[in-house]
């Protein structure tokens, strides 16, 4: 993890300073601050009748004795996901997965205050002074969140997974649930770690047992995916932190066990497209697969990047291999990004034929969005649409007829959501070189772009446009870059390469 904090002049104003810019980034985005007064009237009555009422019944299995764990980055509160792993019994081998989502319908009445809101939001926001949520936080981090200890009402997918991680079945049932521990990702990889060969006998610590589990189970899911085709990126994650009055920028290369956790996740939204495509009703996560050309054009640069491509390797195989400290690979997987483009939300409509496209590429299969409906709108649907048509009933007529508009509210909300996050992180980039114009800095070229070169910087962790004057370095090539000013305000750098 490459890590580097940011103190404009070394006061604490600095803090201060970029809080307020951040907050003009979101007024100038016109990103809601708090919650009318009728929502959150509307979702603390949610919440109180919640807790008075009791929740099991014919309709709604009481699952409290299974043993729920969650796994969320640290200090996280809007827990949507809950998980319980399993060997199977038997010479075939193979696992139970029990994996709980919060059921948010529950608290949000169709047309009712909370849910007029939660469309115009469309998902949670994140900047790194503070979190817009979707939902007030009474019912996002308090009522509806599998917090630990909490009786809580949730979707419970039961899958049963063969030996290689295939489902076998699947079941999908509304549950009261109790998690009995919050754990985040890196207790779940130390827990593995401390059992590299559990083999037959799996520890007896619980917290271990379900680490071992997930570990096994990820990496067979993996496998799968391989052979499907799947694809991922493999770019580390740039973040930005908040830390005792300072900001942080992180490069951040994902943890195992959060691609073992995913895995889970992509399981579910496999589960649920099935059923959705089977009914013909629903809303899918569909991604075109890049054009013959693009592909084309991808090797070219591979070649021109000195990066082996052996004859017979896809190139979801290819980006699997790529390594983030060689700097011709650490390119072309900036160049990847342009095989992952036109991602979007694709409604089902039984009284009409299927959509051309209705696989998600990287995924290999048909995929919806389902496991985060406190974060995200369009996965109260998917859940409700799931359960509908795994007991045979029809989907309510108030998710219908919200399928046609949730693409377009999705694709508004996840634009913003990327121009939030791309101006904070300018800001905080701006920030860590505030000081230090005039110098230079080794980089790496990138991608080339109408204004000059793309350049990454990885002390500090900075992506940029650099000014070329004489001539466009080769991609992949490591340069020398002179900072020649910075505009904390706006969020803007300027480079020259030399």
């Amino acid at each position: 993890m490459i890590r580097r904090t940011v103190r404009l002049r070394g006061t604490e104003a600095s803090a201060v300073a970029l809080g307020e810019r951040f907050a003009e980034i979101r007024r100038e985005l016109a990103i809601p601050e708090d919650f009318p007064a009728e929502v959150v009237e509307a979702a603390t009555a949610a919440a109180t009748a919640a807790a008075r009422e009791p929740r099991a019944g014919a309709d709604r299995a009481d699952l409290r004795d299974v043993p729920f764990v969650t796994v969320d980055p640290p200090g996280s509160t809007d827990l949507d996901q809950a998980m319980c792993l399993s060997r199977r019994e038997g010479s075939s081998g193979g696992w139970y997965v029990d994996y709980a989502i919060a059921d948010v319908p529950a608290f949000v009445p169709p047309g009712a205050p909370v849910d007029r809101e939660a469309r115009r939001r469309g998902q949670t926001l994140y900047a790194p002074d503070r979190r817009t949520p979707l939902h007030p936080p009474v019912l996002s981090e308090g009522a509806a969140s599998l917090l630990e200890g909490q009786d809580r009402p949730a979707f419970v997918w039961r899958f049963e997974l063969t030996a290689d991680g295939g489902v076998e079945s699947v079941e999908l049932v509304r549950a009261v649930v109790r998690s009995r521990q919050r754990l985040d990702y890196a207790e779940v990889q130390a827990a593995a770690d401390a059992h590299p060969d559990a083999g037959p006998r799996l520890p007896e610590q619980p917290v271990a047992t379900q680490a071992v589990l997930l570990r096994e189970i990820g990496l067979r899911r993996l496998e799968l995916e391989r052979a499907r085709g799947g694809a991922s990126l493999p770019l580390p994650e740039q973040q930005v932190e908040a830390t005792d009055g300072s900001y942080v920028l992180i490069l951040r290369p994902l943890l195992p066990a959060e691609d073992w956790n995913a895995q889970l996740s992509l399981m579910t939204g496999m589960a649920a497209a099935e059923l959705m495509l089977g009914a013909r009703v629903g809303i899918l996560r569909t991604l075109p697969g890049p054009d013959p050309g693009a592909v084309a054009r991808f090797r070219r640069q591979a070649a021109a990047l000195g990066v082996r491509w052996p004859d017979g390797t896809s190139y979801p195989d290819l980006l699997r291999s790529l390594r983030r400290d060689r700097s011709n690979e650490l390119a072309l997987m900036h160049e990847a990004g342009a095989l992952f483009r036109g991602a979007g939300y694709t409604p089902l409509d039984p009284g009409r034929p299927l959509p051309e496209v209705t696989t998600h590429a990287a995924v290999q299969a048909p995929y919806a969005h389902v496991t985060a409906p406190l974060r995200r709108l369009v996965d109260r649907f998917g859940l409700v649409t799931c359960h509908a048509l795994a007991g045979g009933a029809p989907v309510p007529g108030w998710v219908r007829d919200a399928l046609g508009d949730l693409p377009s509210i999705m694709a508004a909300t996840d634009e913003l959501a990327g121009q939030l996050e791309r101006r904070c992180t300018d800001v905080v980039e701006a920030a860590t070189l505030a000081h230090r114009v005039g110098e230079r800095f080794p980089a790496v070229v990138v991608d080339e772009t109408k204004n000059g070169a793309k350049v990454q910087l990885l002390d500090p962790v900075v992506l940029a446009t650099a000014q070329v004057r004489s001539g466009m370095p080769e991609l992949g090539r490591a340069v020398r870059v002179r900072l020649e000013g910075v505009d904390v305000d706006r969020g803007a750098v300027r480079f020259v390469v030399e």
